[in-house]
């Protein structure tokens, strides 16, 4: 049976090449309401820098996701999608999900970052990162996992199964945080 994992398709979200390594095993759908997460096996929640801001979320979709949380159902936040997950943000009022015990800056990093970040639990070898004026991780509570830091700011965590990084990894070829991600889905790690 192919595992399904959903993509938020919210506002000016939509599923993308998001998941460069998906194969035979993974199917992408769109996840626009409650009812679609009744058949999905991993959410991805993917945004851009203005996301929070402009978007619709239906509360029904929103009361759903937070209770797949609370059954560590695997779920991965992208950039405005890490804020969204986040239980603290200054920014963002009601908009958060509050899925993760993190708190994220109240002030973006600066401008677009293409970096290489060291990320032990994915290999030695550097994971290549775009930052677009995205928003990082403050504060961590003690059950969260920091996988990887930029300039000393948080940008990748993670919360038993939920996944949330300050950054885009599909602005490469290396799709070693999908597979990360997959591995969570598949209950490899």
């Amino acid at each position: 049976m192919n595992k399904r994992i959903g993509v938020l398709s919210l506002d000016r979200t939509f599923i993308h090449p998001c998941l460069p390594c998906l194969d035979s095993d993974f199917q992408v759908i769109e996840v626009r309401t409650r009812e679609n997460c009744d058949t999905i096996h991993g959410l991805m929640i993917v945004g851009s820098e203005s996301l929070p801001e402009s978007i619709l979320f239906p509360k029904e979709l929103g009361e759903r996701i937070k209770e797949l949380a609370r059954l560590d159902f695997p779920i991965y936040g992208i950039c405005s999608g890490m804020v969204l997950m986040s239980k603290g943000s200054p920014e963002q009022g009601n908009i958060r999900l509050g899925l993760m015990d993190v708190a994220v800056a109240g002030e973006p990093m600066e401008g677009k970052i293409d970096a290489y970040l060291s990320i032990p639990a994915l290999g030695t070898k550097p994971v290549k990162a775009a930052f677009d004026e995205s928003h990082y991780i403050q504060e961590v509570a003690p059950n969260v996992g920091i996988l990887s830091e930029y300039n000393g700011k948080i940008v990748f965590v993670r919360q038993g199964n939920l996944l949330a990084s300050a950054f885009h990894p599909d602005s490469s070829a290396d799709d070693r945080v999908y597979r990360y991600f997959l591995d969570i889905v598949n209950g490899k790690i």
